[in-house]
């Protein structure tokens, strides 16, 4: 039985897909769409000059990285504050980190306690925000913070673990920020150097604990807070 042959993406529909993709990330991720703000394919494709299959197709991958919600019947949007998923990514990450964390103090080797006090030095001397990345803190200071939670578990060993842990990164990533931008208070630096103390002392009961509180802090600035929500700005007519 001959089977129909699909025909490729052209190059240029791929180029178009990835810069409206890019486009969308990072709008999202600035806080130019408000939790909630319907995405809505037809206003992208005029937005950013291309046909609704590329946008479409962007907005699958935006999906793919839990940063917008495919709806029934409704299309696209940005996940709002009260998803449920915020808690469970978050009950997960407590179930699961504070034992990383502990298995890494106990077997990890000078040269993670290395890497972890460069990781901790880079991303205390990274700024969080910068004026042109809006009120959302910065792309790298995001980086520089990813680096150092993922450092303070590598000294686990198991990279089945570590597989796990990145999973659920990626997946709380929003979170982060809207918790960040909602308890603007917070001290997220005393936070982190506590973890990295207690990492190097080989303290593996009070990094688990720390880890456990630094995590539900994330979690209870999504529930707990007054702040009002960012409102959709313009967005810029093409990706940056």
């Amino acid at each position: 039985m001959t089977q129909t042959a699909h025909p490729p993406t052209s190059p240029g529909k791929q180029m178009l897909s990835e810069q409206v993709y890019a486009h969308l990330r990072d709008a999202i991720m600035r806080g130019e769409y408000a939790p909630g703000h319907a995405l809505k394919p037809q206003d992208l494709a005029r937005e950013q000059g291309v046909s609704l299959a590329v946008v479409r197709e962007a907005l699958v991958r935006v999906v793919g990285e839990g940063l917008a919600d495919r709806l029934p019947n409704r299309g696209f949007a940005v996940p709002s504050f009260s998803d449920s998923r915020w808690q469970e990514i978050t009950e997960a990450r407590r179930t699961i980190e504070p034992v990383v964390l502990r298995m890494s103090v106990e077997r990890g080797d000078v040269d993670w306690e290395a890497r972890v006090r460069a990781a901790h030095h880079r991303l205390a001397r990274t700024p969080a925000y910068v004026p042109e990345e809006g009120e959302y803190y910065s792309s790298a200071w995001s980086e520089a913070h990813r680096v150092f939670h993922r450092t303070l578990l590598e000294g686990c060993g198991n990279p089945v673990l570590l597989e796990t842990v990145d999973r659920m990164w990626t997946a709380s990533e929003l979170a982060r920020r809207w918790s960040a931008h909602r308890n603007p208070d917070r001290d997220g630096v005393d936070e982190h150097r506590r973890l990295e103390e207690a990492a190097l002392a080989r303290d593996a009961d009070t990094a688990a604990e720390v880890l456990a509180q630094h995590l539900t802090q994330t979690a209870a600035g999504l529930t707990g807070s007054t702040h009002q929500e960012p409102a959709k700005q313009a967005c810029p007519a093409s990706p940056t």
